[in-house]
């Protein structure tokens, strides 16, 4: 249709679906200020010709055509009209709008949650940590408060989230979620996006946690039976290996996972692990008893080419997952009796009973000293603990064998670094 056969005013409907474009763009009086726009490509819609407080002509687009109808363009020219008649400029009030909906867009608790734990990665937290709190929080914590607005959020929001963990028995998710929290509303304080601070204090209302139950792990005198059951493990070698040096080691399984090759000298028998890596605040060293330096060459040959001793499958498990261990221990018939953390129970109940230095064990197993004490005894004990792990690592061996009693803690000298030794699968 041509806009020369317009007849009547307000625009019919078949006249708005059948105006055909021009070489130009043109506009068309609907009425009482509102206009039906038709561009050369023929897209339609509608604008509204008002004037401003500055006595000036303006234009507001109230949406395309046709999916803003004739009688909804008209129905939303009359409500501009009467805010205008109040003196409302609607384009004013449109800017104002959007900058109000960006300005709350941007203090949601989403937001602030993102922000932070990207800090946290700036930080350079061990990746265990940041999975963890990546898990939970898009597991629990942002589904409960992730498109609220901080200044919405109030203690009791933040109490039954804490409640909701408690009731399903996550006591320990609960209490890192609390603290999580409370450093995403600290961090957002900090950035002037509120000053609602509704996750302090949180502690004082937790649920107590149940009794801690220790680790699944082994004693003396079931240690033989286990060795010669893991001595026949048909498990994949780094499993294997992963499994062995946790023995051997009794360091945390989740830093065994992420043991890197360039972490380890195999010719002066330690390994080396960076602060970051650590639940310490200073590096770690481990020294490597000879059973332990002899496996780790046989995986060299395997996993040396790579990064990580233990690499995972796939872009997103760099390493073993944190159930292997635990599973080659499963595989080998011991179930619900040894966990990959159990096996440091093991080792520390054994080098106590035979009598070897707490301090020498608390070193070993990577224990901060309480107090004074842990801020100003950085001793490794290195040497001493060579030649105590190396008795360990005998001891698991003689216990296999049968000869336990033939070896004596008190006759043990320092250990020399072997250019070979029995292996895990021997």
């Amino acid at each position: 249709m041509k806009r020369s056969a317009i007849k009547r005013r307000p625009l019919a409907d078949t006249t708005l679906a059948t105006l055909e474009p021009e070489a130009t763009e043109y506009r068309e009086l609907d009425g009482n200020g509102l206009y039906f726009r038709v561009k050369p490509d023929g897209g339609k819609s509608w604008q509204l010709r008002y004037k401003n407080a500055a006595g000036k002509w303006s234009w507001l687009g109230l949406g395309s055509y046709p999916e803003v109808s004739g009688a909804l363009a008209r129905k939303k020219a009359g409500e501009h009209q009467a805010n205008i008649s109040n003196g409302i400029d609607p384009l004013e009030h449109k800017r104002s709008e959007k900058a109000r909906q960006e300005a709350a867009a941007s203090r949601t608790f989403r937001v602030a949650a993102e922000d932070w734990f990207q800090y946290m990665q700036a930080k350079g937290l061990e990746q265990s940590t940041l999975d963890k709190a990546r898990t939970y929080l898009d597991k629990d914590i942002l589904p409960a408060l992730g498109d609220r607005q901080l200044d919405d959020i109030t203690r009791n929001d933040c109490a039954n989230l804490q409640a909701s963990l408690e009731a399903r028995g996550a006591h320990n998710v609960a209490k890192k979620a609390r603290g999580w929290i409370n450093q995403i509303f600290g961090r957002a304080i900090a950035r002037g996006l509120t000053e609602n601070d509704p996750a302090s204090r949180l502690s004082a209302i937790a649920a107590p946690a149940p009794a801690t139950r220790q680790q699944p792990h082994l004693l003396e005198h079931e240690l033989p039976d286990f060795l010669h059951a893991l001595r026949a493990s048909t498990s994949r070698l780094p499993a294997r290996t992963a499994a062995w040096l946790c023995l051997w080691l009794a360091v945390r399984p989740g830093m065994l996972r992420f043991a890197e090759w360039s972490e380890f000298d195999l010719d002066a028998g330690t390994w080396s692990v960076p602060a970051a890596k650590m639940k310490m605040d200073r590096d770690y060293m481990t020294p490597l008893p000879s059973q332990a330096i002899a496996a780790l060459q046989d995986l060299r040959r395997v996993t040396g080419g790579n990064r990580w001793l233990f690499p995972g499958v796939g872009p997103k498990n760099p390493t073993i997952s944190e159930n292997t261990i635990s599973q080659v221990y499963a595989n080998a018939g011991y179930k619900g009796r040894l966990v990959g953390h159990g096996a440091r129970h093991t080792a520390s109940t054994l080098l106590n009973e035979h009598d070897w230095p707490k301090k020498h064990i608390d070193a070993q197993l990577a224990h901060k000293l309480e107090g004074v004490a842990g801020v100003y005894n950085k001793a490794q004990y290195l040497e001493q603990r060579r030649v105590m792990m190396q008795w360990y690592a005998d001891y698991l061996d003689a216990l296999a064998s049968g000869t336990a009693k033939q070896l004596s803690r008190n006759a043990i000298t320092a250990p020399s670094l072997p250019q070979s030794a029995s292996r895990p699968d021997q």
